[in-house]
């Protein structure tokens, strides 16, 4: 199994974050690591964003990735704050040669089978379908996926809690993102945990 397939099967749902205030970064990686929900996607979204990373590297139990990964300097700079995977919004041949040469596990958004083949000829075979529902949603993965069989998914992009067990009930998707697990501003805590506990219990143990 590749490290990336070892990531997605960890838990059914990642949390995809965008956080605005470092103090902000462990309540809520402990409160999700502590609802089930371990792999923990932050995306480069906030000028804080790799300081978020590496505070959260200090929570136990916690896979912490970089998400809107966007070209080789910003995968750089994810590594060296100690992001463990890496996720883009999409692929281009520059972004995926860099990432493939880094040797850490990598996740690619696609959203067509040209996509696809161009992550296939970099040896990659694990893609985000991003943005899901607006790119045709469960039916239009189903299409793309056939013709690729070698192929896994983790949809992300407008998956709710209500409509994440019909993406999970086709075979080769492997996990969700979602970002109904963490509303923004100052962390509830009990309210993360409970959100995780909820989406963790999609996986069905």
């Amino acid at each position: 199994m590749k490290p990336i397939e070892t990531i997605m099967r960890t838990a059914p749902v990642i949390p995809v974050l965008v956080i605005e205030d470092v103090a902000h970064a462990v309540p809520v990686a402990r409160a999700l690591v502590a609802g089930g929900l371990r792999v923990l996607e932050v995306t480069l979204r906030t000028p804080v964003a790799l300081d978020v990373i590496r505070a959260m590297r200090g929570v136990e139990g916690a896979i912490v990735g970089a998400g809107t990964v966007t070209d080789p300097m910003t995968l750089k700079a994810s590594i060296d704050a100690g992001a463990e995977f890496i996720v883009s919004p999409g692929l281009t041949e520059r972004l995926g040669e860099a990432a493939v040469s880094a040797g850490i596990p990598y996740l690619p958004g696609i959203a067509n089978a040209g996509d696809i083949m161009r992550g296939l000829d970099l040896g990659l075979n694990h893609f985000k379908f991003f943005p899901a529902e607006t790119s045709g949603g469960l039916p239009a993965l189903k299409a793309l996926a056939a013709p690729f069989h070698q192929c896994q998914f983790c949809p992300t992009g407008g998956i709710t809690l209500q409509s994440a067990p019909d993406w999970l009930g086709f075979g080769p998707v492997l996990c969700v993102g979602g970002s109904w697990v963490v509303g923004k501003g100052a962390p509830d805590s009990a309210a993360i945990e409970a959100a995780a506990r909820a989406a963790a219990a999609l996986g069905g143990g």
